[in-house]
């Protein structure tokens, strides 16, 4: 289901943009996807999240703020930064996870996503927004971001106990309803502009430079928090918390960018980055599976 869902939503978005002028359907999809799927996998996760989750959130949302920056620095691209940064978790990084690690990493993996798509989606709001704001419109626009609005209503039903809640299935299938509307969606807007994106052989070789420089970074960020900060069970974890520099950018930037901006300019550094990627964790498994 992880794998075959996504693959749906991507040929049903090349087959939509085949057949038909889809500029209405891909805002319509991208704002689903921002208003209401990527907030309901938030809530729900801040809200039932497993004790040490924190700090593996903590670790995921700083680690993505650091790369933006220090690659937009670099690149001077905002957008490009943002494909760097914000990383495709949802339906790449569950699966990849799950094969090199096992079923145990799956709460480690909840935490990690939803730090990250905590920082992909407020971002976005300065990342692909064709105008330069004034960092006072910045923070107002990040604040009222469904994102942080999802924060802000996670904090509340903690507060009043819902994570206490014997039977919540109803709140479950809902959750599983937004993860399969966040999947479905953010692969068929992407689809859509594939349909007319061409990658060429520059984009993989731009791909593969960024993503060496990626994984230094992983290797240095990953020793100094594994010797440096004590995160609870980190030799467990620190396997799959080197694997986010491996990740590809998340196929939700280009549905993000649609719907903030109104172009699909990141669906060929997508596109690039997920070939490279697919590259770098078959290498990385092969390592695991021979000096692990």
């Amino acid at each position: 289901m992880a794998f075959l869902l996504p693959i749906f939503g991507f040929l049903c978005g090349l087959g939509l943009a085949s057949a038909m002028k889809t500029s209405s359907l891909k805002s319509i999809l991208s704002s689903w996807l921002a208003r209401c799927f990527i907030p309901a996998v938030i809530i729900y996760n801040m809200v039932f999240y497993q004790a040490g989750s924190l700090a593996l959130m903590l670790f995921s949302f700083s680690t993505a703020v650091l790369m933006f920056y220090l690659f937009r620095w670099l690149l001077k691209d905002s957008l490009r930064a943002l494909c760097i940064s914000y990383l495709n978790l949802a339906w790449l990084g569950f699966p990849f996870a799950l094969a090199l690690f096992g079923p145990e990493i799956s709460a480690a993996m909840v935490a990690l996503y939803v730090g990250g798509s905590i920082f992909g989606n407020i971002w976005a709001v300065t990342a692909v927004s064709s105008e330069r704001l004034p960092w006072s419109s910045v923070i107002k626009k990040a604040a009222l971001s469904p994102p942080v609005c999802a924060v802000v209503i996670a904090g509340l039903c903690r507060a009043a106990g819902v994570q206490h809640l014997e039977e919540h299935q109803l709140l479950d299938w809902l959750y599983m309803a937004a993860k399969i509307g966040m999947s479905f969606t953010g692969m068929c807007v992407l689809g859509m502009w594939l349909r007319t994106t061409r990658v060429y052989w520059h984009d993989l070789l731009s791909s593969g430079r960024i993503f060496a420089m990626k994984i230094c970074a992983g290797v240095l960020i990953c020793s100094l928090t594994y010797y440096c900060i004590p995160i609870p069970n980190i030799e467990n974890y620190i396997g799959v918390m080197f694997m986010l520099f491996c990740l590809p950018p998340a196929a939700n930037i280009v549905a993000l960018e649609t719907h903030y901006q109104g172009t699909g300019t990141s669906a060929r550094y997508i596109a690039s980055g997920t070939i490279m990627s697919c590259a770098a964790i078959s290498i990385y498994g092969l390592m695991l599976h021979v000096f692990v």
